[in-house]
């Protein structure tokens, strides 16, 4: 089975078809098929977190502060919990390892990472939506820009399509019931790591939403501990689910069917407590921009149209296609490692590797399919 529907796949850009029987196996599956690509991740991420807290003038217990975030997911999803060891025995590595991989935003908000050059969002329903209802870009750590893959998985109650990085069980993708979901973080006053890892939240929606009610029911019940702002989107609705320690919000469409996210809250009690915006205030201007573009217009039709949404740098008033400059320390060199188109109505997924602006040409997309659904 192709991984495309044009072109051939990217030799740099994996593809991961895994299955299983049940959340002990499909993390066995994923162990041994990430193998190395998890051992390079760890790498990256065992120096992050050190580097991160000491620009603080901080030190942080990345083991304690995984084991915590354990806890908490088995009082909620003890399935993840399975998956996650099952990962830890297929990859041959200590399962706090793979924990703290799944955990990297709540760890990172402990030692009080700056979030320059996160991703934004844009997803529009309604009357006038195209097939790709939503889609947005990944922006993070140049030096991880090959540590993600392309994923299919299938062996629990729904399967799904989407990316996710090597060792963390989900992030970006829909599944066979048409639930997609988008992912953009947050910042509050009160993050830390204690609760449910916002990756976790979005692994369980994709294995085990069958509607948008449910999705956004499973995600305002989450006990999570870090921020961040989960985009449900479906073929007929979205809605964006504000998640922090201080509560939860659900964000509607504006009046034209569009959601627009980047790295802030929208909603006002939630808003009360922003970290991110007050740090770095660039998520404003870009939420602004891609506003203005996207009024008064109908969804997009393409992948490319999206990406051309997507794409603007600087000079044109904010940087949404994020670009490493050549040098700089390990966490200030942002650059947009994917951009991501979902279908919920075809039950597909289209990645492309890099910026929106250089995802003009068909063979530069990877297109996967829902298990069962191609």
């Amino acid at each position: 089975m192709s991984a495309r529907t044009a072109g051939t796949d990217r030799p740099d850009r994996p593809v991961l078809r895994i299955a299983g029987s049940g959340p002990r196996e499909l993390g066995l599956d994923r162990g041994r098929q990430a193998r190395a690509g998890i051992a390079r991740a760890w790498s990256v991420y065992e120096k992050l977190f050190e580097t991160v807290a000491a620009q603080r003038g901080r030190t942080v217990d990345v083991r304690a502060h995984a084991e915590r975030t354990v806890e908490a997911t088995r009082a909620w999803a003890p399935e993840l919990v399975e998956e996650m060891a099952g990962v830890a025995e297929g990859a041959g590595i200590p399962f706090w390892t793979v924990a703290a991989l799944n955990a990297r935003t709540e760890i990172l908000a402990e030692a009080g990472a700056p979030r320059t050059g996160e991703c934004s969002t844009l997803v529009r329903t309604g009357p006038g939506a195209g097939r790709f209802a939503g889609g947005q870009c990944w922006d993070w750590h140049e030096e991880l820009a090959d540590a993600w893959h392309v994923q299919t998985v299938a062996g629990g109650p729904h399967a799904f399509a989407g990316i996710t990085e090597h060792g963390i069980l989900a992030k970006i993708g829909v599944n066979d019931a048409g639930v997609g979901v988008l992912f953009n973080i947050l910042g509050h006053d009160a993050d830390g790591a204690a609760g449910v890892p916002v990756h976790l939240v979005a692994r369980r929606v994709l294995g085990a939403a069958g509607s948008f009610a449910e999705a956004v029911g499973m995600i305002a019940g989450a006990p999570v501990s870090a921020s961040t702002v989960l985009t449900v989107v479906t073929a007929d609705r979205a809605a964006s689910v504000e998640l922090s320690p201080a509560g939860t919000a659900v964000v509607e469409p504006d009046e034209g069917g569009w959601l627009v996210r980047t790295n802030h809250f929208l909603a006002p009690a939630l808003a009360a407590g922003e970290l991110r915006g007050r740090r770095e205030p660039e998520t404003y201007d870009r939420w602004r921009l891609l506003g203005g573009r996207v009024a008064g217009r109908g969804g997009p039709d393409t992948r490319e149209e999206l990406a051309a949404l997507l794409t603007a740098h600087a000079a044109d008033g904010a940087e949404v296609c994020c670009h490493a400059p050549a040098d700089g320390a390990l966490g200030t060199r942002w650059a947009t490692l994917a951009t991501v188109a979902l279908d919920p109505a075809g039950r597909r997924t289209a990645v492309h590797a890099g910026g929106p602006c250089t995802a003009g040409a068909a063979d530069a997309w990877t297109e996967v399919s829902v298990p069962g659904g191609e």
